[in-house]
Order: C-alpha cells, then structure tokens, then sequence
C-alpha cells in the first residue's frame, strides 16, 4: 500500500510539473481581451444620478470588490441627485429675484 501511494504521488507531481514547466509553446491561460465600458458616461452633456446608477464597471479575473465600487457609484448619485436639486432651487429662486427685480423697477417709472 505504501509503495502504491508513493508511485501515485510521485506521477502526480510530474504530471503538474510538466504541465507548468514543460507546456511547450501554449500558453497556460490565454489572453483575454478586457471587457470594455459598453456604455460610458456621456460627455455632451452632465452626468446624472441616473447616469451613474446605469454605469457598471467592467470585472477582470484579478478586478474590483463589486461591493465596494458600488456602494462608491451608490454614493455619488445619491449626491449628484442633492446637487442637482440645489441648483434647480437656487436658479428658480434667482429667477424670482429676477422677476421681483424687474417688478419694481417698472413700478418706479
């Protein structure tokens, strides 16, 4: 029994050796082209939380922690959203001013 162990193990160690070291001109794992972006952020016009929510990251074999990277794009489009809302309240109250403004000017004529 001990004979039969060792004859197997000894076969199965130089079956993995020259697969590694002796694989002749193929490579042990192909290349592999990279996963491109098939839709990126748009660059004619601001990026939206909705943007951001539709963006996925392109994963490798040796890529990121989905979790992480997306709890981060989770993060940017809830801010994008609040940044968003604060310029639309503060352009609609410069409009008010504006009109506010220009009330008053023609009361004074």
């Amino acid at each position: 029994m001990f004979w039969f162990l060792l004859i197997t193990m000894v076969v199965v160690v130089a079956a993995v050796t020259l697969a590694v070291v002796g694989g002749g001109d193929s490579e042990v794992l192909p290349e592999v082209a990279p996963e491109q972006l098939v839709d990126p952020l748009p660059l004619s016009r601001p990026v939206d939380g909705a943007d951001v929510e539709a963006l996925r990251l392109p994963v490798a074999a040796r890529g990121y922690r989905m979790e992480d990277v997306d709890d981060v794009l989770d993060r940017l489009s809830a801010e994008l959203a609040e940044r968003d809302a604060r310029i639309a309240e503060l352009e609609a109250a410069l409009a008010g001013a504006k009109a506010g403004g220009e009330a008053t000017e023609g009361e004074e004529r």
